[in-house]
């Protein structure tokens, strides 16, 4: 009866998979915009408010991004200094949302471009790489970190999608010599750069293939001069704009937080593992067609056991200090099983150019390695957007292995992508109803209070203070309080830069308590999930029992002792 069923499903998927195979293009295009349809009315969340009041900043003065001020730390600073990233990205939404205005459907579709360029430039490498490029779009879209950054209008997505077309023409017009195409690249490196300065990492990269496909630099690497110039221009422009770079002020940044939170890197590179395991879940889900079994069973158990040492040792204390007893045992072995599937990936990169040892194999390990060990070791965080850059990477490995390994694609290895879907789809939902819940909250305890003699204050950011200012209430500024007698305090619990005042200063009126994905989340500290930030969780996503998301109103009963003053 099993064998029948199974007989049957397999039946279903042929004619999809064929009309793929036929209509490659129109396919992967219609696939990208059906599956992120539903996450459209998405509620915006985490870093999505910066990139919004930036962008309206524009639409206003479109010469000044930054210039004006924001509290996301808890006090009010111009925006130059509160946000790490450059402004390409929010020019994108400023234009965008002259045709589609600023609602969450609006800016959500306006960002599926992106996505739906990032698919067909991983189809476009891959035909160049190998004779499954559909293997690797579909591994590219179905994996978790790309399919959870595309819900989102923030700047990784965007980024990718001109990283991945500057890869694309920099190998072609490597190999036949076409000035435009190199040109192209280089446009497109700049513009990856703009978008985010992650993207600065794809200058060595394509440095580094250029100097192995031509054996020695030539004019080829004057094309690179694009990105170094545009780059340069738009530090110059920070500079008189700000007083300071802009790209040199992140770099600062990231160096002062990696110092503060004092994350051990063995901690960082666990971290990176699990990150990479989950962000690119193909690799774990695929492992039984892409290795040996006696090799998959050895790297499987020894990373297993570095990982449970590790966790033995106690070195992830710190991350797991409010999980006790069996969801203890629970995320410990999810970090387990997806550190395995990162160590799947490393794999693919390192047996990569050890069998082949051409440019391309080395294109691709650099790719990947650049990637984790930026992850790993120099970015101040671990999270799933700083993963993203090799997704379409990795796809191409695992499209190439599968081709190295079998003459014809196995029928099998169709439901290994169908678990990735299934998974990127389940972490999109569960993202989707977290993000909710700070709209949903911010609505109704500021229809509650709306009536009270007192001010409104909040503290907290993300998406919860785009819909709290959105209300009408005001953020908590801790360096020049201006709060009052009688006013009206909200506190998400679980949100950043939070500090909740004493019973001497203000009694609690009531704890607002909002359900969210009860079995599975993306950013809950109680399950270990972090994909945003590490630092909420060592995984990119967890299966638990996850709590509801909590927020407490207080009434202050004593501005001068405000903790705040």
């Amino acid at each position: 009866m099993a064998g029948s069923q199974f007989s049957s499903d397999k039946n279903r998927l042929e004619p999809i998979w064929d009309s793929c195979r036929r209509h490659p293009r129109w396919t992967l295009t219609l696939l990208t915009l059906v599956s992120l349809a539903p996450f459209l009315t998405k509620a915006f969340n985490m870093d999505d408010p910066l990139f919004i009041w930036a962008a309206q900043q524009i639409q206003a003065h479109p010469g000044h991004p930054y210039a004006f001020d924001v509290n996301w730390f808890g006090f009010s600073q111009l925006m130059w200094a509160a946000t790490q990233n450059p402004p390409l990205m929010s020019y994108y939404l400023a234009l965008a949302a002259q045709v589609l205005g600023w609602s969450e459907a609006g800016l959500h579709f306006a960002c599926l471009l992106p996505a739906v360029a990032v698919v067909l430039g991983t189809y476009r490498l891959a035909r160049n790489f190998c004779r499954w490029p559909l293997v690797a779009a579909l591994a590219t879209l179905f994996a978790p970190g790309f399919f959870l950054s595309c819900t989102t209008v923030m700047c990784d997505v965007l980024m990718l999608a001109f990283w991945i077309w500057a890869v694309v023409f920099w190998v072609e017009g490597l190999e036949k010599n076409n000035a435009w195409k190199l040109t192209a690249a280089g446009i497109l490196t700049a513009l990856a750069v703009l978008a985010k300065y992650n993207g600065v990492c794809l200058l060595p990269l394509l440095a580094a293939y250029g100097w192995i496909e031509k054996r020695a630099a030539g004019r080829w690497a004057l094309f690179l001069l694009i990105p170094v110039a545009a780059v340069g221009a738009h530090e110059w422009w920070t500079f008189q704009l700000y007083g300071q770079p802009h790209l040199f002020a992140s770099d600062q940044y990231a160096k002062t937080a990696q110092i503060s939170h004092g994350v051990s890197k063995l901690v960082c590179a666990i971290n990176a593992l699990t990150f990479a395991g989950g962000g690119c879940a193909a690799a774990l889900f695929c492992a039984p067609f892409l290795w040996r079994k006696r090799v998959l069973l050895s790297f499987t158990a020894g990373t297993a056991l570095l990982v449970t040492l590790a966790l033995a040792g106690g070195i992830m204390a710190k991350n797991l200090a409010e999980i006790t007893g069996r969801q203890r045992f629970c995320v410990e072995s999810q970090i387990v099983f997806w550190a395995v599937g990162g160590a799947c990936v490393l794999a693919l990169a390192v047996t990569e150019v050890w069998q082949k040892r051409d440019a391309r194999s080395w294109l691709l390990a650099f790719w990947v390695a650049g990637t984790f060990g930026f992850a790993a070791f120099v970015y101040w965080m671990v999270n799933g957007r700083v993963i993203l850059p090799m997704v379409p990477a990795v796809a191409i490995l695992i499209a190439r292995r599968l081709e190295q390994n079998r003459l014809a694609l196995p029928a099998n290895i169709k439901f290994s992508f169908v678990a990735c879907a299934a998974l990127s789809l389940l972490a999109a939902l569960a993202d989707f109803q977290l993000a909710g819940t700070a709209r949903k909250s911010a609505e109704q305890v500021c229809a509650k209070y709306a009536a009270s003699p007192g001010r409104v204050w909040f503290e907290g950011h993300w998406g919860f203070q785009y819909y709290m200012q959105s209300c009408g209430a005001w953020p908590i500024d801790f360096k020049q309080p201006v709060v009052a007698v009688g006013d009206i305090l909200i506190i998400p619990v679980g949100n950043s830069n939070t500090r909740p005042p004493s019973q001497n200063e203000a009694a609690v009126l009531e704890v607002f308590s909002l359900p969210v994905f009860p079995w599975f989340s993306t950013g809950n500290q109680a399950v270990g999930a972090g994909f945003y930030s590490s630092f909420f969780g060592p995984l990119p996503f967890a299966f638990g029992p996850v709590p509801p998301e909590k927020l407490v109103s207080y009434v202050l009963k004593n501005s001068a002792a405000n903790p705040h003053q």
